[in-house]
């Protein structure tokens, strides 16, 4: 009787433990989103989004490591401009291609660097960010210079995204 008691109270915890923070697989779809963009972009290249993994940087074991979309190395910075367009982007990852990290993510064309910046408490994300990495005090609700490698991928896409959605006809 015990035994299946203890069976049964298990089983219970395990379904009530969030799914992210089960399921700690690669990162399969980075999507942006924002309000200048007819569509959302998807990037879903294993060789491009092998450089941005949830799973690494502040809070985990790989806190040194570059990773996610963040330039860590140079730490907060200062609220950029409002003039900088935002655009919501969304981290996917296995094994059913589920969202368990969001960040916001501000440049302007010609304006370098861009910025990112991870929600706080009082921000929409938060909750789900924290279920699935608890960066802490120090990340959490700043901003942040975006990783050259991010920048690299994802300026070149949102732009050609926008041109293509000013020039189709209305």
């Amino acid at each position: 009787m015990r035994m299946a008691l203890a069976v049964l109270l298990n089983s219970l915890l395990i379904l009530c433990v969030p799914t992210p923070l089960l399921a700690k697989g690669k990162t399969v779809t980075v999507t942006i989103k924002g309000a200048v963009l007819k569509t959302p972009i998807e990037i879903s290249d294993p060789k491009i989004l092998a450089n941005f993994q949830v799973w690494t940087g502040p809070g985990t074991s790989t806190a040194g490591r570059q990773s996610l979309i963040i330039d860590w190395s140079q730490g907060p910075v200062r609220k950029p401009p409002a003039s900088l367009s935002r655009y919501q982007v969304s981290f996917h990852t296995d094994p059913n291609d589920q969202i368990v990290y969001v960040v916001c993510y501000a440049f302007s064309p010609g304006s370098v660097p861009g910025y990112v910046y991870v929600p706080g408490e009082a921000d929409e994300w938060h909750g789900l960010n924290v279920r699935s990495v608890a960066r802490g005090v120090e990340v959490e609700g700043k901003w942040f210079r975006a990783w050259s490698a991010w920048e690299r991928v994802a300026r070149p896409l949102i732009e050609k995204a926008e041109v293509a959605d000013s020039i189709q006809p209305r």
